[in-house]
């Protein structure tokens, strides 16, 4: 598959899930400021890499797009949560998101933590509310989305990531570390589009979905600890450096640029292999190839 080819189905996919996440949203003046700054940040752009996850897997096991759509939408809410909490003061204390002002410094930071509870509890309302698949298949998925993202998941990696400012962690913490921060709800986000389409987690199928998950989520954020040592803001949309003045430890603690790039081509090979026997797995095959070659 081309990167024009892979470029049009992100867009195409970026597209559909922006409409579906608009339905979930019923204007209401007296509550406008914490609607305006949950839009603010859950429409600002981005990849939607995550919800592509969800619908390619229920599309590759035979599932219907329209089973897949609320699940995605339930994870780029809460991804986009988790961002708007992680930009807050009290966390990495950024004021630069994809290109524009974070949340808290255009709503304050009491809009912008209430923007972000309300999308965390949101995004459970709308998967437990997926009618397409069923009560059955539903409660499974809000049961693993909640793992995914509380504190055995993304937020137990955040916690790890604010105790391991300004002291060194070891290479196998630091792993532990970015498999929840960041891997878990790419994890939750593939395994719900195989839950869409009817995949059971004591399926075989099932262990090749979270192989290929995992691994391109570790890639995923090797490549960030990359791009924040060589890229530039104006091309990532966010602050870079942020690592080395929170002290941070990241995979260039323990390796160089080139080997650091060669632990993610590494991990996009066994995610690849993982997924490639499967008819219809090209655009997961491609997805996981340009999250390990992005420059942004």
């Amino acid at each position: 598959m081309t990167e024009e080819i892979l470029e049009l189905l992100m867009h195409r996919n970026a597209v559909i899930t922006e409409e579906a996440l608009k339905k979930y949203y019923v204007e209401d003046e007296d509550l406008k400021s914490l609607l305006d700054a949950e839009r603010y940040s859950l429409f600002a752009g981005g990849k939607r890499i995550r919800p592509l996850l969800t619908v390619e897997f229920c599309k590759l096991f035979g599932g219907d797009e329209e089973a897949a759509l609320p699940f995605a939408c339930a994870v780029e809410m809460i991804h986009t949560y988790s961002l708007i909490h992680d930009d807050l003061p009290c966390m990495d204390n950024d004021d630069l998101r994809r290109g524009k002002p974070t949340n808290h410094k255009v709503f304050g930071e009491s809009t912008a933590l209430l923007a972000g509870d309300a999308l965390l509890t949101g995004a459970f309302e709308v998967a437990a509310s997926n009618m397409a698949v069923g009560a059955e298949i539903s409660a499974k998925a809000v049961a693993y989305l909640a793992s995914c993202a509380g504190r055995y998941g993304m937020v137990g990696g955040q916690i790890m990531d604010l105790e391991g400012e300004k002291r060194k962690l070891s290479l196998d913490a630091l792993i532990k570390l970015h498999s929840l921060k960041t891997g878990a709800l790419i994890s939750a986000a593939a395994v719900l589009g195989a839950l869409a389409a009817g995949v059971s987690f004591t399926d075989p199928a099932m262990a090749d979905v979270v192989t290929y998950a995992e691994n391109i989520g570790l890639a995923f954020q090797i490549v960030d600890d990359i791009l924040d040592r060589t890229g530039d803001a104006a091309t990532l949309g966010k602050n870079v450096g942020v690592d080395a003045e929170h002290q941070k430890s990241t995979f260039l603690t323990f390796y160089s640029v080139e080997e650091a790039q060669f632990y993610a081509d590494r991990l996009t090979q066994e995610a690849i292999s993982a997924v490639r026997k499967y008819p219809g797995s090209e655009t997961l095959c491609a997805v996981a190839e340009w999250l390990s070659t992005r420059k942004k």
